[in-house]
């Protein structure tokens, strides 16, 4: 479990990276919409594990290789931002975030169950 600390710090990265990746370098990566759905900070604050979801993406892992590429880009522009408010900034690791396409496959096969109606009076026995 994150500590406070962890959770204020990981919350204010993700404002700080949204907001690079809409505004800063929003044309960089082939129109795709780059969301960031979770930031997970190390206990020392030296490590940030970002999971980011795309929309409008041809391939996912060759965006999350491009993004990977820009790294110490990103690190730099985040740098700039918070600066004044942390002694280190932490190191990127960037992460698909496959959680909404999961649900998706889930719903699926759920759908696709064909559960037979109960017969008048019958009576299912949980253990």
């Amino acid at each position: 479990m994150e500590s406070k600390r962890q959770q204020k710090f990981s919350r204010q990265i993700q404002k700080d990276l949204s907001d690079i990746f809409q505004k800063e370098l929003s044309g960089q990566f082939d129109g795709a919409f780059i969301t960031i759905t979770t930031v997970r900070m190390s206990p020392d604050l030296g490590l940030a594990r970002i999971y980011l979801s795309f929309l409008l993406a041809k391939n996912n892992q060759l965006l999350l290789e491009e993004i990977e590429e820009k790294n110490k880009i990103i690190r730099n522009l985040l740098a700039n931002r918070i600066r004044h408010q942390v002694r280190i900034i932490p190191q990127l690791q960037f992460f698909v975030d496959d959680t909404a396409e999961y649900a998706a496959q889930m719903t699926a096969i759920i759908n696709a169950l064909e559960i037979p109606p109960l017969k008048e009076g019958e009576v299912i026995e949980m253990d």
